[in-house]
């Protein structure tokens, strides 16, 4: 009896601290409701449009997690929508309301090179369009530099600087810890240079894997290189990221007046001069303070210039990883991808689709489940466009092969074409406890795989000779959409990543161009008049509750917390470094099965930020291994 009043004194107490946990959040929101008051409607008054890119440019944001946005949780790095900044920066270039555009870059984490050079060729229309492009930023890196490069006043903080560090950088390796630890990995792989697997099998990387990545790194950074040359061709690039000590050297270690010397930037001033010189293009603020200009939000003029959502060319967003199962957007979930298809085929009059790809693959079994989506839409009628973001590579690819013709940039990673599995089984950990196992079996494959007693030679064999049939698959789907031999494209994959440029060379890409080009050439294809050829954007429904919260909060973010200075920075990706590791072991406990996924896109990618959610699965995921 004892034990049953204490079960329901337990239960009361849950059920008063839920009570009182929605009670909060009620009157919180009925608070936040009331004393809401919604910004001017855009139009109303002229000024700068303000692009403070407090966060990443991606090709899809991740759905909006109303629970961190009401309890502050989670990283508050924002996501912005390729496709929007552009339609923005489009709609100001005749906008008479919008006086300059302003970019504030002190919060910008990147968004990989195709999509900066997509805004730096949006930033310099508005330019030709006689408006000025005005940037800022305490310290410039290479990315949040290569939108500023394209700017007509690019402004650095005094104590600041520009810290231009090139493609490259450091991958994780786990053989030593595995080794200590006693864990036997498996690897099953087709690909010479199919590395995602080495970091938990070699402790560095092996010499077809540094081959491979050096020709990236260094076709990224040469075009890297050119863009901003264009755009600021009287710039001392070269002898500036070449030799910093020197440039440091020539002005005492003053690194903002170094990159002024160098032509990298124009004026020195901090943000308060920098926003009294923008005042004087676009107006004082409507309060008067000092170092204020009277800026337009972009969020609210980006949704009031989201491009028409009523045409007959479906666009089919693929971003993120690929993975089984259901996801919400910014991911590449296998069922929920091909239903919204499947569902668009049914209910609308499409007359031509383009697959917009922005993922380093993932599971071959999702990505299958999307490309045979898209073969239903071809096998209706309609043309089919791929147009290639920043990476579509491995499972980027596979979901590829349908199209009649694929766009990319010189900038995209793409290729990768190889496939791989990976187990861990823990017998050696085990033995050091001194714990064994022992069993019967009926066959080779009885009770496998055992991952406390090791797999047998049977089920390596067998798993091996799997994964070489789906490479075998992965080759023939490439082979029949480009027209070549199976043999003259295994010469071409084994894994091997390409950059756009030289994919193009070796005919894994038709042609150069964004999404605005693929768009033109399927109602080319469909024989509809280019004046009239208008998207269908293929998406889930956006959550009106969640838009809701976020413009809620909107005007209570800042970027306090953005980091300005080289150390902070690097602590910031530290950070992320950290979060890779476990996400790694996440990926080597519980990824799928067999995968067409690239560890090098990952890298030289857009990045990645890890929101509320993501850190809750990973620790879940900490705490069932400690478990």
């Amino acid at each position: 009896m004892a034990f049953v009043k204490g079960a329901w004194r337990i239960l009361v107490a849950i059920k008063d601290g839920l009570v009182l946990l929605f009670l909060l959040l009620f009157f919180g929101l009925l608070y936040a409701a009331l004393s809401f008051s919604p910004r001017p409607a855009q139009g109303v008054r002229s000024g700068a449009l303000l692009l403070d890119l407090d966060g990443t440019i991606v090709e899809q944001p991740a759905e909006v997690d109303t629970v961190a946005l009401l309890t502050g949780s989670g990283d508050r790095a924002k996501e912005y929508r390729l496709a929007d900044i552009v339609a923005a920066l489009d709609a100001a270039k005749t906008d008479t309301k919008v006086k300059a555009v302003v970019l504030k870059l002190d919060g910008f984490l990147g968004g990989g090179q195709v999509a900066l050079s997509r805004v730096g060729r949006a930033l310099d229309e508005v330019r030709a369009a006689k408006k000025p492009v005005l940037a800022y930023a305490t310290l410039y890196s290479d990315d949040s530099y290569q939108l500023a490069a394209h700017a007509s006043e690019a402004w650095v903080d005094p104590l600041g600087g520009v810290a231009i560090m090139g493609r490259g950088g450091s991958n994780l390796y786990y053989k030593g810890l595995i080794d200590k630890l006693g864990v036997n990995t498996h690897v099953y792989r087709v690909g010479t240079y199919k590395s995602f697997v080495e970091p938990f099998i070699r402790a560095d990387q092996s010499p077809a894997a540094k081959e491979a990545n050096q020709a990236l790194a260094d076709a990224l950074w040469q075009d890297w290189q050119q863009d901003v040359a264009k755009a600021r061709p009287k710039a001392k690039l070269a002898a500036y990221v070449q030799d910093p000590v020197a440039a440091a050297r020539s002005t005492g270690g003053d690194m903002a007046k170094a990159a002024l010397a160098a032509g990298l930037v124009d004026k020195l001033g901090d943000e308060s001069a920098f926003g009294d010189h923008v005042a004087k293009i676009a107006g004082n603020p409507a309060d008067d303070r000092a170092g204020g200009f009277a800026a337009i939000e972009l969020n609210s003029y980006m949704r009031a210039h989201r491009p028409a959502d009523n045409g007959q060319i479906g666009v089919l967003t693929v971003a993120g990883d690929i993975v089984d199962g259901e996801a919400g957007p910014g991911t590449a979930a296998g069922d929920t991808i091909s239903s919204l298809l499947l569902r668009a085929l049914a209910e609308k009059d499409l007359k031509a689709l383009v697959v917009r790809v922005d993922s380093p693959g993932g599971s071959v079994m999702a990505a299958e489940k999307i490309r045979s989506a898209i073969m239903q839409a071809k096998s209706e009628g309609l043309p089919v466009v791929v147009s290639m973001g920043n990476v579509a590579a491995s499972g980027g690819y596979w979901v590829s092969t349908p199209a009649s013709v694929i766009f990319a940039e010189p900038d995209t990673i793409t290729g990768s074409i190889g496939v791989f599995g990976i187990l861990p089984s823990f017998e050696g950990t085990l033995a050091k406890m001194g714990i064994t196992t022992d069993g019967v079996r009926t066959t080779p494959l009885s009770g496998q795989p055992d991952l406390f007693g090791g797999t047998t030679p049977a089920f390596d064999q067998v798993m091996q000779m799997g994964v070489e049939d789906i490479y075998r698959r992965f080759v023939g789907v490439v082979a029949q959409s480009r027209r070549k031999s199976p043999l003259a494209i295994d010469a071409i994959a084994q894994g091997r990543v390409w950059d756009g440029g030289t994919a193009r060379q070796i005919g894994l890409v038709d042609r150069f161009g964004g999404l605005e080009d693929a768009i033109a050439e399927a109602a080319k294809l469909a024989k509809i008049d280019p004046a009239k050829a208008r998207p269908y954007w293929i998406e889930k429904e956006p959550d009106q509750w969640a838009e809701w919260i976020q413009a809620l909060t909107e005007r209570e973010s800042d970027d306090a917390g953005a980091p300005r200075d080289m150390l902070a920075r690097q602590a910031l990706l530290q950070r992320r470094w950290a979060w890779q590791a476990v996400a790694d072991a996440r990926a080597m406990v519980t990824g799928a099965g067999v995968r067409a996924d690239c560890l090098e896109c990952r890298g030289f990618g857009a990045p990645r930020t890890v929101g509320a959610s993501e850190q809750r699965g990973v620790l879940g995921m900490l705490a069932a291994l400690l478990r």
